[in-house]
C-alpha cells in the first residue's frame, strides 16, 4: 500500500491517482480525517473501482509500505515529526520541491541541508528516503487520459528502494524513469523544479524533464 501525507494537494492526488490507476492500493492522509475522506472520493469519481481510501497522516504512514511525502516544504517537518514512528523499515518518497512565489514567479529555497529529500533523510534515518516526481505537472497527473511524456530523475542513496520507486514510474504511462544516482543529487532535481514552474508559466505549457540518450 502506498500512502501519502499531505495527499489533499495537487501533486499528491495526482500522483495517487495515477499510480491507483496503475493497480496500487492507495491511502490519502491528511491532518484532518475529513478532508482526506473527501479527497479520496473525489479521486474514486475520476477512477471507479480504484482502491483509494483517506486516513489522517499517521494512520496511513502506519498502514502503507511506501509513504510519499507530499506537502508544501513549510509542511514537511512538522508532517515527518508526526509520523517518524511509522516510517521506521519503509521506502519514503520525497517530492517537495522547496519554493517561494513572489509576483507569480518561483524561486528554489536553499535547504540547510541539501535539499528536502536530505533533510528528509537526516530526520529519518531508519528509513530509505528516495526523491522523486518533483518535476512532474499537478495538471496533467489529475487528467486520467492525459499522456505524461518525460524523465522523472530518481534519487537515492538505498539502491532497492530507488529501484522500487523506478518500477512505480513506469505505472504512469509515458513517463520513464532515470537513475540520479544518490540523495545528494535531489538538490539540482528540486532546483530545475522552480525553473520548469516558471517556463511554464510564461509559455502557458506543461512542460517536464526530457533526458537525452539515456
Amino acid at each position: 500500500m502506498l500512502a501519502f501525507l499531505g495527499g489533499t494537494g495537487p501533486e499528491g492526488r495526482g500522483l495517487a491517482l495515477r499510480l491507483a490507476l496503475g493497480g496500487e492500493d492507495v491511502v490519502i492522509g491528511s491532518r484532518d480525517a475529513a478532508r482526506a475522506a473527501e479527497a479520496a472520493a473525489g479521486l474514486l469519481e475520476l477512477a471507479p473501482g480504484a482502491s483509494i481510501t483517506g486516513q489522517v497522516n499517521e494512520a496511513a504512514a502506519q498502514r502503507a509500505d511506501t509513504v510519499f511525502i507530499a506537502t508544501p516544504y513549510e509542511g514537511q517537518r512538522p508532517v515527518l515529526e508526526q509520523a517518524a514512528q511509522h516510517l521506521a523499515g519503509k521506502v519514503v518518497v520525497n517530492v517537495v520541491a522547496p519554493m517561494s512565489f513572489s509576483r507569480g514567479s518561483a524561486t528554489a529555497i536553499v535547504v540547510e541541508a541539501g535539499s528536502a529529500a536530505m533533510e528528509a533523510q537526516l530526520m529519518l534515518p531508519d528509513s530509505a528516503v528516495v526523491g522523486a516526481f518533483q518535476n512532474i505537472s499537478a495538471a496533467d497527473l489529475i487528467v486520467p487520459d492525459r499522456i505524461m511524456e518525460g524523465d522523472v530523475v530518481v534519487c537515492s542513496d538505498h539502491p532497492d528502494a530507488k529501484e522500487s520507486v523506478m518500477g512505480m514510474v513506469r505505472k504512469i504511462r509515458d513517463l520513464r524513469p532515470v537513475d540520479g544516482g544518490g540523495l545528494e543529487n535531489a538538490r539540482y532535481v528540486e532546483h530545475l523544479t522552480a525553473l520548469l514552474v516558471n517556463i511554464n508559466r510564461i509559455y502557458k505549457a506543461h512542460s517536464t524533464i526530457k533526458i537525452v540518450g539515456v
